[in-house]
């Protein structure tokens, strides 16, 4: 399906929410929809992982990672992992590293910046719970739109 996140704006006023201008667009897929997973965890990436070694079937997964600039929540090897089981896309409320590695991936990765530096690995933190940034509310089931003018969130697959 190709679609502009402005154009689903318009078809559907009153169904979509509308996350602030916050992201930058890191992977090689632009433009990228699906139905939404949620983490919510902070400078630890460890459930980021066994999430994404689950079969994605379109998904794109959502991470609140508190919005911290002081490590990376994603990298290439997340990322490839991401490709190989199927995910659409990451959007990470926090930091991606390894970004050139990444925008040459069939995958759709927006995130707050780059850090070069890795996460620590406790595996704390919550899956599959309604997460909050941007000014939305992301629930688990939840279908997300982002392309090259932002990300949208409604609760259902848009036409």
């Amino acid at each position: 399906m190709d679609f502009l996140t402005t154009d689903l704006c318009d078809a559907n006023e009153g169904k979509v929410r509308v996350v602030a201008p916050m992201f930058r667009s890191y992977g090689g897929r632009k433009a990228f929809h699906g139905p939404i997973a949620t983490l919510k965890l902070f400078e630890d990436n460890g459930l980021v992982r066994k999430t994404l070694e689950q079969p994605g079937a379109g998904r794109i997964l959502v991470i609140d990672g508190g919005g911290s600039l002081r490590c990376a929540l994603v990298g290439d090897q997340l990322a490839a992992l991401a490709v190989k089981n199927g995910w659409s896309g990451i959007v990470v409320y926090g930091c991606i590293r390894d970004s050139r590695a990444i925008g040459a991936m069939d995958i759709g990765v927006f995130a707050l910046a780059t850090h070069p530096q890795k996460t620590v690995k406790k595996n704390q933190g919550d899956a599959d719970v309604p997460v909050s940034f941007g000014g939305v509310t992301f629930n688990p089931g939840d279908w997300l739109y982002g392309d090259e003018d932002g990300v949208i969130v409604a609760a259902e697959a848009l036409a």
